[in-house]
């Protein structure tokens, strides 16, 4: 059996961090779920910066679901940031954000993200949106692990 998946969520508004938390939960995800509030946040989590800097409670994900309208630092930047940073390069980075404007798509493909999600309009839909999450990534990290036998190289695609 693999590990469990940790994700880490960067999400502004609490509604919909707790939202996330209940469909988690619902989708009975295996992982811990870790979150933060904007993208100054998900860098000094990932750099492993104070309050993060404890690397068992907070140890490197192998997903961020990365919303793209937040304070400080927009998603766009945090995936700006994440391409300066080989390190950190086996972390999948999936936006999750109430725009369904193609332009946003297009620019978090070309800065790096491998999947984009549209934040559902009923909550009832969060739970199946992230089981499909945690499916695709385990199903196309498997296939990756047979090919090669590393799980860090997989390409990532959620929808």
């Amino acid at each position: 059996m693999r590990n469990p998946l940790k994700i880490l969520v960067a999400e502004d508004d609490s509604g919909d961090a707790l939202l996330l938390e209940r469909a988690f939960a619902k989708a009975m995800i295996r992982g811990p779920v870790y979150f933060v509030g904007d993208g100054e946040q998900v860098v000094d989590y990932l750099q492993g910066n104070r309050p993060f800097d404890n690397p068992v409670q907070h140890p490197l994900p192998d997903i961020l679901l990365l919303d793209l309208r937040m304070p400080r630092m927009d998603g766009f930047a945090v995936l700006e940031w994440l391409r300066t940073q080989p390190r950190l390069r086996h972390i999948r980075v999936v936006v999750f954000s109430a725009s369904d404007r193609r332009e946003d798509m297009e620019l978090a493909a070309s800065l790096g993200a491998k999947g984009y999600l549209v934040k559902p309009h009923r909550p009832e839909q969060l739970a199946g949106m992230v089981k499909t999450l945690e499916d695709d990534w385990l199903r196309i990290g498997e296939t990756e692990h047979e090919q090669t036998g590393s799980r860090s190289q997989a390409a990532f695609s959620a929808g």
